[in-house]
């Protein structure tokens, strides 16, 4: 017990005598990276700080991305020579963020006192260096896409009441899996273009109103009214899908996603279709057919990010039946991408 207390004793003296040091000091450098993580370099006093203009700074920064594409996690150590370069400028701030390949450094500054000129922004100074992963040529990107469908009616045919076709709006659920890239086009201080493109499987589920089942006929498809109770009856989709969407992206001051828009199209092929009833008894029902659905599907895609908030909209330019087999309806899916 003696010597426990003797331990501590020694540990709070070292850390006050650190503390008192650390408080003594005259300025200091600050470098903090993405994971929180800080580098702080104290100088006993401000000469300490100006001799640092002894380092290029610009030079210190490069070497610092390529020893980052080439090390794991950016770990890494970067060793620097006197050479003749730009001031430092007081409480320097790097801020490293290294995702999908890409590692991006801000390097922010405070008042330079000494040789500014009338170009130059003496309040605030602020560069931004982008370095591209050589080792991943590509970037793969990865969405689960969650919503709801419904069904617009383009023109009103007298074989196909509305009411035959209604939608219960919470159980006609679309979902998707798609896999992706996502490349940058052009890139500005405060934006940037670029295209996302990759191959989406999709389910378009439509949940009916009414209790009704769709039967393929011989020449068109109809709504059978179903006599025995159930629970729900619904006709689902399968397709696969090539989406392609410009996108634009504005970045705030501090270079953080403020909000992205995109607007695009795709193209798709029906894959499967069934109809789905699920009786009060709990038994199910399930018939697979074309029901003359068309199996080529094209339409426009909407992305709008808000944050870290995704969302999308699709809408079918073709119909969902084939001209003169059902109603004449298009698609329209929306909600969130996660």
């Amino acid at each position: 017990m003696k010597r426990v207390l003797q331990i501590a004793i020694l540990a709070l003296g070292v850390f006050t005598s650190v503390r008192s040091q650390a408080t003594t000091l005259g300025d200091s450098l600050v470098v903090r990276f993405a994971n929180r993580t800080r580098l702080v370099i104290y100088a006993p006093d401000k000469a300490g700080i100006k001799a640092l203009s002894a380092y290029d700074l610009n030079k210190i920064v490069r070497e610092m991305g390529m020893q980052l594409d080439t090390l794991p996690d950016g770990k890494t150590a970067v060793s620097v020579g006197e050479v003749e370069g730009e001031k430092y400028l007081k409480d320097t701030v790097l801020v490293i963020t290294k995702r999908k390949g890409d590692v991006n450094v801000v390097i922010k500054g405070g008042r330079s006192n000494a040789d500014s000129t009338d170009n130059e922004d003496d309040d605030y100074r602020r560069t931004q260096l982008r370095y591209r992963n050589r080792r991943s040529g590509f970037n793969i990107q990865t969405d689960v896409n969650v919503g709801l469908n419904t069904l617009l009616t383009e023109s009103q045919l007298a074989a196909y009441p509305s009411d035959q076709y209604g939608l219960l709006p919470l159980g006609s659920r679309y979902i998707s899996f798609s896999i992706g890239q996502h490349p940058t086009l052009v890139r500005g201080k405060v934006a940037k273009l670029s295209v996302y493109y990759g191959v989406e499987l999709a389910w378009n589920n439509y949940m009916f109103e009414e209790d009704v089942v769709v039967r393929r006929g011989l020449d068109r498809v109809d709504f059978v009214p179903i006599v025995e109770p159930i629970k729900k009856t619904k006709l689902t989709v399968c397709s696969i899908n090539l989406p392609v969407v410009p996108r634009i992206t504005f970045y705030t001051g501090s270079n953080r996603k403020a909000f992205h828009l995109g607007v695009g199209g795709f193209v798709g092929y029906r894959l499967d279709s069934y109809t789905k009833i699920k009786f009060t008894s709990n038994e199910k029902e399930r018939e697979h057919s074309n029901f003359y659905l068309n199996d080529l599907r094209y339409g426009l895609i909407g992305h709008l990010g808000i944050l870290r908030a995704n969302l999308f909209v699709k809408y079918d330019l073709n119909p969902v039946f084939r001209d003169g087999r059902g109603p004449d309806v298009r698609s329209l899916s929306f909600g969130v991408t996660l």
